[in-house]
């Protein structure tokens, strides 16, 4: 009997129903099988019998009331059903502060629960029931001691819930929950016990809304994952009825507290009924191809019926309620917007005091942003604390150096770093935008674009611009030695020059910038090729530029420089940064919730990879790229930002190409090679970006290949997988639409394809956006080092401008530089964006780590993978402490963390999140 109490061990089977003297006294017996292999032993015994063999064998707590004859070990088997009770634990996570409202409701409800106004649950088996052909269901069960635990402190609370069951009930399968009070409750999980299986697990994670707002109950799933062709008969009604419920029927207006995912296009970023100017363009359709966002269903503007309605801050965008940011990180973003507010109002009434605080006038002006503050450097703050209504907040805030802006780290080792060519080189591998760099495989350069629209477009660049500086070979010589790189933004600026240098205060050029790997592995520029418009009223279309050889082809190489990296800030932020990771990912997030059950296992696979990503990019429409946004403000293009990462989603973006591997290949950075680790060996060794990333590329995609093959052992399964099919589909025609006629879409019929997949997905989710993003204020926090626009080109010998550049180029290099409001403005966002949340969840981790799923073998894999995670971190620290990596390690080189997977909170330059999630 030792195997009985191991698998039983529980007193709670002393309370149990069926086995109560008073049932034991009625007339009928009971068996007590014990089946081993295929031999089976049957002891005739009276019901008392039987519960004193339990009682002596039981020692333990776990409460069990029934073995399953499955585990082919102990059941007792009555004549006739009868009834017991299992338990249920409910745990709900506290917020930590509660408004005054909340707090009045909170109250409201503990009296209300007392007089039947409960939060209501059932359980429901995964068996039908061959009388009524519905699942079999428990009786109802409520939350005991609500009121009791009503001042609780805790950040999780547990109640306790008792259901009454049949013996012959099966296997519990789902849960539904009716909130009878008047607040949501946020619902983290459940556990029940008293099954012969042992405790069972709901992984909830969700908010469970009032009855008068969604009158339905709420469905959640246990942790056993299905594919649905598997689906038990007591939950494939439920299976398809909270998918039905998730999807919504595509009409009316959204309200925060509803679960919906729907597709819509971007017709909300213009605000017309302000004016003309306030108008922007729609993004998405056959005008303008872009990936489609979340539906919100507002009504259109009184201006334009196409456009819809704006919600300003700080009032809050629909997302669906459970993609919304939690507590902690809600509060760690507000922070950071209440920095960018501050930040932002103090340049105004700066500006507004003084018209001669337009401009930078010398790096002692930026330095100061860092050592003394805004407020200190200009002797404002008493002006400043008159002005604001809450002068003990600010002076709080002041002392706590939120008004000042912390040393970005590209100036933390080397102060001047920034000036030297070969740190404008590293950065182009080992930066924060380290994925535009290409092998230079033709020589000049060729365009793209359409002749018909624009020209010919030949490049400017010839042999005598670069011949000099190749280490004595021929052009072609270095091109077949893989020597030559280049970064090339001409075919993305060229057709939008005209109307951004038409703005006010804006001004680019589309540049081509050349590059030569030394034989120490590093890079040098050795050319920058500026190009405008034909008509332009400049006296040359195109230039080029070279490295410099006196005092004023410093000060142009300089300016040069600043151009490629406005360029390569705007390209960055709007193309790779936005569009490839927030963008592009979000129809597959969408398709995910309406398509995919809780249940089924890619669902959970990906679940922890879709955290937070709408409700990011919902802000981001509200107050980054919408009219006048921080990005409209901040970066060159201005008011044709998202034309500008509209034109290349059309023009360049690939699905098939996004995987690392693939992209490497794609931009000559690589060959494939099949004797290499990841199958591709790379053109430059020491390339910080490629080198981590394929590591993390090769962890992911050898977790999710045996993912994968555990579920679907052939490619029958995956054709007939109807929710997996329907998803991709989705996510193609609907979310993707306007591209959905491509023939470069990957088809999925194999485990492979579905691998490749969905780790390009997961790839794009964590590792690529951490790369992009979490050294935005380390990189681009120094302004000088990334502008994120331009003022003033580059004054000819023939430009009245050119005598005031002679006079003062230092002086000229500032003022081409964004305005102090600019700049503070773009810092104070970009350090938002930068910063980690105290919840973030990292690559390696995930929330319930050993319950996620009820299936053993994935929840090893998933340790083995966070295992292979703390490898790679350890050997991203080794090598950023190896002297011949010089890319990543040296005097005053920052070294590449950007892919080492852990972070503490805060602005660190490192840490790779399952999601993205800023």
């Amino acid at each position: 009997m030792a195997l009985v109490r191991e698998i039983m061990g529980s007193s709670l089977m002393d309370k149990s129903p069926f086995l109560s003297s008073s049932s034991s006294s009625s007339s009928s017996s009971s068996r007590l099988i014990l089946s081993q292999k295929q031999n089976r032993f049957f002891l005739p015994l009276d019901g008392k019998r039987v519960q004193q063999v339990i009682r002596k064998s039981v020692k333990s707590t776990t409460p069990v009331a029934a073995i399953s004859e499955d585990l082919d070990l102990v059941k007792v088997v009555p004549e006739k059903a009868v009834k017991f009770k299992v338990r249920a634990v409910v745990t709900l996570r506290n917020k930590n502060k509660e408004d005054f409202k909340e707090t009045l409701v909170k109250h409201l409800d503990a009296f209300t629960d007392k007089i039947g106004r409960n939060v209501v649950l059932e359980l429901v088996s995964t068996d039908i029931d061959p009388k009524t052909k519905e699942p079999k269901k428990s009786k109802e069960a409520v939350l005991r001691d609500w009121s009791k635990k009503l001042n609780l402190k805790t950040e999780r609370v547990n109640y306790i819930a008792e259901f009454v069951v049949d013996s012959n009930f099966g296997n519990p399968g789902a849960i539904t929950v009716l909130n009878k009070h008047q607040q949501e409750f946020f619902l983290e999980s459940i556990t029940i016990e008293g099954f012969a299986l042992g405790p069972v697990h709901f992984p909830c994670n969700s908010w469970v809304q009032s009855k008068k707002d969604h009158p339905g109950k709420r469905i959640f799933f246990s942790n056993q994952p299905y594919l649905p062709s598997q689906t038990p008969a007591g939950l494939r009604a439920l299976r398809e009825r909270e998918l039905r419920e998730l999807r919504g029927d595509g009409k009316g207006e959204r309200k925060l507290s509803d679960r919906i995912y729907d597709f819509d296009v971007y017709n909300d970023l213009g605000n017309p009924d302000k004016g003309i100017d306030f108008a922007r363009p729609i993004i998405g359709g056959d005008k303008i191809p872009y990936p489609r966002r979340c539906r919100t269903g507002r009504v259109p503007t009184d201006s334009d019926m196409n456009a819809e309605s704006r919600v300003e801050k700080p009032l809050p965008m629909y997302v669906p309620r459970d993609e919304q940011f939690e507590e902690s990180k809600m509060n760690a973003f507000s922070t950071g917007r209440l920095k960018a507010v501050l930040h932002n109002l103090l340049p105004s009434l700066m500006a507004s005091i003084s018209a001669n605080n337009k401009d930078f006038k010398g790096f002692s002006d930026i330095d100061s942003l860092y050592s003394e503050g805004l407020l200190l450097k200009l002797g404002l703050q008493d002006e400043i604390l008159k002005k604001i209504p809450m002068p003990k907040a600010l002076s709080k805030i002041q002392e706590g150096g939120l008004l000042k802006y912390d040393l970005p780290k590209i100036v933390s080792k080397d102060k001047y770093a920034w000036l030297r060519d070969d740190e404008f080189a590293r950065q182009a591998i080992a930066g924060i935008n380290p994925v535009n760099i290409e092998r230079l495989q033709v020589f000049p350069p060729v365009s793209k674009l359409d002749r018909e629209i624009y020209g010919l477009q030949e490049s400017a660049l010839k042999e005598e611009h670069i011949a000099g500086q190749l280490n004595g070979m021929t052009i072609q010589e270095a091109i077949d030695a893989n020597k030559l790189f280049i970064i090339d933004y001409h075919d993305v600026y060229l057709p939008f020059l005209d109307q951004m240098n038409s703005l006010d205060g804006r001004k680019s050029y589309a540049t081509r910038t050349i590059f030569f790997l030394t034989d120490l592995g590093t890079l040098k520029p050795i050319a920058i090729e500026l190009s405008l418009p034909p008509n332009s009223p400049s006296s040359r279309s195109k230039r080029v530029v070279t490295p410099p050889a006196d005092a004023n082809s410093y000060w142009k190489w300089q300016l040069a420089k600043a151009h490629v990296c406005s360029n390569d800030a705007g390209v960055h932020q709007l193309v790779n940064h936005w569009l490839r990771t927030h963008a592009t990912m979000e129809p597959f997030i969408l398709a995910a919730h309406r398509q995919l059950s809780a249940m089924h296992p890619i669902y959970k696979l990906l679940d922890p990879h879709m955290r937070y990503t709408l409700e990011i990019n919902a802000l981001a429409r509200q107050s980054l790229i919408s009219v006048d946004g921080v990005i409209e403000s901040c970066f060159t293009p201005g008011r044709y930002c998202m034309e500008l990462s509209a034109a290349a989603y059309k023009n360049f973006w690939r699905f098939d190409l996004e995987g690392l591997p693939a992209d490497l290949i794609r931009r000559g950075m690589a060959v494939r090679d099949p004797t290499q680790p990841h199958g591709v060996k790379l053109i430059i060794e020491d390339y910080p970006y490629a080198t981590d990333g394929l590591m993390i590329w090769g962890a992911i995609e050898n977790y999710v290949r045996n993912y994968v093959n555990h579920y679907y052992p052939n490619s029958s399964q995956v054709c007939n997988d109807k929710e997996l099919q329907a998803w991709y589909a989705e996510s193609i025609n609907v979310g993707h639409a306007d591209l959905k006629n491509e023939d470069w879409w990957p088809t999925l019929a194999t485990p492979e394809d579905l691998t490749s997949i969905l780790t390009t997905i997961i790839w794009l989710a964590s590792a690529q956006h951490a790369a992009l993003n979490f050294g935005q204020y380390p990189y681009g926090g120094y302004v000088p080092n990334r502008p994120p626009l331009m003022r003033r080109l580059i004054p000819d010998e023939n430009d009245p401008e050119y005598t005031v550049f002679l006079a003062d180029p230092q002086k000229y290099f500032f003022g081409a530089l964004p305005s102090l409001l600019q700049a503070t403005k773009f810092m104070a966002v970009v350090d938002t964006l930068s910063t980690h949340s105290p919840d973030e969840e990292y690559l390696g981790e995930r929330q319930q780590q050993s319950i996620w799923s009820g299936d053993a073998e994935v929840v090893e894999a998933f340790y083995e993978f966070s295992a292979e995670i703390n490898r790679i971190e350890k050997e991203i620290e080794r090598r950023n402490t190896d002297l011949k990596l010089r890319n990543r390690c040296g005097a005053g080189v920052l070294p590449y963390e950007l892919l080492a997977p852990s972070s503490e909170p805060g602005v660190t330059c490192r840490g790779v999140p399952n999601s993205v999630s800023i």
